[in-house]
């Protein structure tokens, strides 16, 4: 290709966009030398990364699930952008990606859950297992209302910052920091379950005035 439209996607926004161009874009070119490689192995990599963070997280080693979910989610834009370069892109490998994506995304929240729920931050346990709940839904539900108005042609308005690069990155900061203050990751399960199902509500409010 001779543009670097083969770096992100028109449907990429905000954080996710920028890891792509700065940060998987390093890596891809390097693998287009790699004959038997395959744009769903790639996939599969970063999915088996991703899950592999949230189990850590679960143990209570936040910074090495940090370190885990931040290589997944470079490699979750490395798959895309080897297929665009090497002409095996196909609905397929997109879809693959798409659903794979809800696995790793469901691991670290939950892993986040259990994190907080084994440090002692003086939150009752019913309280952060209602907010698992809504953290786990409200990740969820973003996708697939996001989906589901593009199928109906449905007009959402501007693109939501409670997307998947935006929760990832706020989960990978929160396993950071947590080397540092234990009780961090709970702010990001908070962001989680109050942001995500906002936009939800916001959508659904807005879908009644354009219906």
């Amino acid at each position: 290709m001779d543009t670097e439209e083969w770096k992100t996607k028109p449907t990429d926004r905000f954080v996710l966009k920028w890891i792509k161009i700065h940060l998987s874009s390093r890596i891809t070119p390097h693998l287009l030398g790699v004959k038997w490689l395959s744009p769903w192995m790639i996939t599969l990599f970063a999915v088996f990364l991703g899950v592999a963070a949230g189990a850590v997280f679960a143990l209570g080693m936040g910074w090495l699930a940090g370190c885990l979910a931040a290589v997944a989610q470079i490699f979750d834009g490395v798959d895309g952008q080897y297929a665009r370069m090497t002409g095996k892109q196909t609905r397929g490998g997109a879809f693959w990606d798409s659903v794979l994506d809800r696995y790793t995304d469901g691991s670290m929240v939950l892993g986040l859950l259990v994190f907080v729920m084994r440090v002692p931050c003086n939150t009752p346990q019913w309280l952060l297992m209602a907010m698992g709940f809504f953290a786990l839904v409200g990740s969820n539900l973003i996708s697939y209302s996001t989906a589901r108005a593009e199928a109906l042609g449905l007009d959402m308005g501007k693109p939501t910052l409670a997307s998947k690069g935006t929760r990832s990155t706020v989960m990978i900061l929160c396993a950071w920091g947590s080397l540092f203050w234990p009780c961090l990751p709970l702010l990001g399960l908070t962001y989680l379950a109050f942001h995500t199902n906002g936009v939800v509500v916001g959508r659904l409010l807005k879908c009644n005035e354009v219906c």
